[in-house]
């Protein structure tokens, strides 16, 4: 992969300012430690390939490094290309998403065991280092092999000299199990949230905003370990079957279970799912239970109803909704725009999905390629000019804003690293003029879903308040009353206030919010 081939091979090599060899008379190499001695073994002997499922994930690491790739768009192309079966393929995704999630705590372990600063080291020394770290501490790899694998795929892409250095600090990290290291490390700690960043593995201001998402959303502060927890355990893959169209037969044949939370949903434990018919044609899909929750929320609003109250059983399924017009103001990537077109279909209303990106938009448009043509349309455009260029025209809108994705870090797992307090800063004039849109969009009586992927108080509960503060039109309904009416269980507990928050640590969905904003006729 561009960027992995040599690019280490200037720095952490050993040798002096002469480049002498450190070969002895029999072709064996010094080792770096104070005696100066050889190795045991030929070069011949030693590991010189890359692993292939340790080679994806490297490349993985390397692409969301040197290129800001994403490891869910990059990791199943490379495991195609690499050919990896599924047994492969799952320790791939273990290792790339594991040494992504735990980067910080690794990184403070490396720290005590490389005589520079990190950032002084090549990143594609960094990156095959914290792989070696993810094995050695956190899977159930034999030592011996993580070391032995880790090396040779640091000698076949990066380099002989940086290969000795990397085995060197590994050794080092292979002396202590992750429990002995973070004692160590927080030995002399005593701040509750730099304790938690090291131990848990997320940047301290994610650990203060999430905390103080929690106390917002009606939940003690004192569960942030739970949650910090749940985002670094790997995330069930959820399956939702398009209302009408789609069918659970073929996953639950091939191991899915059936979704305890929602309708039409079930839970794989991964593999590759593009060998399923029904997920290569689009009615079935990949996509987390608080998405499906939400959307389906929109959908189900009795707007006949007495304003505040929750639908019944029946809500949103009678001819009540016949002619009706639906919105998805910001529909890329087209997840919630086909679960969404395919209950418009079912109901006679039709649905139009926005989308300002072209590319994004082509992404919907094959998102909802499963569902019946007659049901939906895809508009690109800006969403900020619907409510003005048409006004008051739609009886439901869904506004999914742009947000920092706070609440999605299990699935993306680079994100936390990436993300800084500026980003709230940046998103909230956008998500305000997008749910000022919304609301102009929607028809007197209507409804609109102000919708995030982050519990964080500036992007959701401020972003409503301000609407709500602004104009005299408009009213929350019960968002946690209308999540329970379409969950399996009845009692999701996740309402406060009339919104509604959605929990990785109690739902064991993405951290969801949602608010449902009825215009007054």
């Amino acid at each position: 992969m561009s960027g992995s081939g040599t690019s280490g091979s200037s720095r952490g090599s050993g040798q002096g300012a002469g480049g002498g060899s450190r070969r002895n008379a029999q072709g064996r190499e010094r080792n770096r430690g104070p005696q100066r001695g050889f190795t045991e073994s030929a070069p011949s002997q030693r590991t010189r390939r890359a692993d292939p499922a340790r080679l994806v994930a490297f490349e993985v690491l390397r692409a969301v490094a040197a290129e800001d790739a994403y490891a869910n768009l990059v990791l199943p192309a490379r495991i195609r290309h690499h050919g990896l079966d599924k047994r492969d393929a799952g320790f791939a995704t273990e290792l790339s998403y594991g040494a992504l999630r735990g980067q910080g705590t690794y990184d403070a372990i490396l720290a005590r065991c490389v005589d520079r600063p990190l950032d002084e080291l090549d990143p594609a020394i960094l990156d095959a280092l914290r792989i070696g770290v993810h094995q050695l501490l956190a899977m159930r790899v034999p030592a011996h092999a993580a070391l032995d694998q880790t090396v040779g795929l640091a000698r076949a892409v990066i380099g002989a000299g940086p290969s000795a250095l990397i085995n060197a600090v590994l050794r080092k990290v292979s002396a202590r199990t992750l429990d002995e290291w973070l004692d160590l490390l927080l030995s002399t700690e005593t701040d509750a949230t730099r304790i938690a960043s090291i131990r848990y593995a997320h940047p301290e201001w994610i650990v203060r905003a999430l905390r103080q998402s929690l106390v917002v959303h009606g939940r003690p502060a004192a569960e942030i370990d739970e949650l910090l927890e749940a985002d670094n355990a790997a995330p069930v893959v959820n399956l939702v079957a398009l209302p009408g169209v789609g069918s659970l037969d073929e996953a639950l044949e091939s191991g899915a279970t059936p979704g305890e939370l929602v309708e039409g949903s079930a839970l794989s434990s991964g593999g590759d799912l593009g060998r399923l018919a029904s997920v290569r044609d689009g009615s079935t899909r990949v996509q987390d239970v608080g998405s499906q929750l939400v959307a389906r929320a929109m959908a189900a609003v009795d707007l006949g109803t007495n304003p505040g109250t929750a639908p019944g059983a029946e809500a949103g399924t009678d001819s009540g909704d016949a002619g009706e017009r639906w919105l998805d103001l910001c529909a890329g990537p087209g997840g919630k725009a086909a679960l969404l077109g395919a209950l418009a279909r079912q109901r006679g209303a039709h649905l139009l999905a926005n989308e300002s990106a072209p590319h994004r938009a082509k992404l919907v448009r094959q998102a909802l390629s499963a569902v019946p043509r007659e049901a939906w349309e895809v508009r690109t455009g800006d969403g900020r000019d619907i409510g003005s260029e048409q006004p008051e025209s739609f009886d439901r809108v869904l506004v999914d804003v742009p947000c920092t994705g706070l609440g999605a870090l299990r699935r993306r797992p680079e994100s936390r690293w990436r993300r800084t307090p500026k980003d709230l800063v940046d998103l909230g004039p956008l998500q305000r003029q997008l749910l000022n849109s919304a609301i102009d969009a929607v028809k007197p009586g209507g409804v609109v879903a102000y919708v995030t992927c982050s519990p964080h108080p500036a992007e959701t509960t401020a972003v409503v308040s301000d609407a709500l503060r602004k104009r005299e039109d408009l009213e929350l309904l019960d968002a946690g009353a209308v999540l329970d009416s379409v969950s399996l269980t009845g009692h999701l507990e996740a309402g406060h206030d009339l919104t509604a928050q959605l929990w990785p640590h109690v739902h064991q969905t993405d951290a969801m919010f949602l608010a449902l904003i009825r215009k007054l006729a």
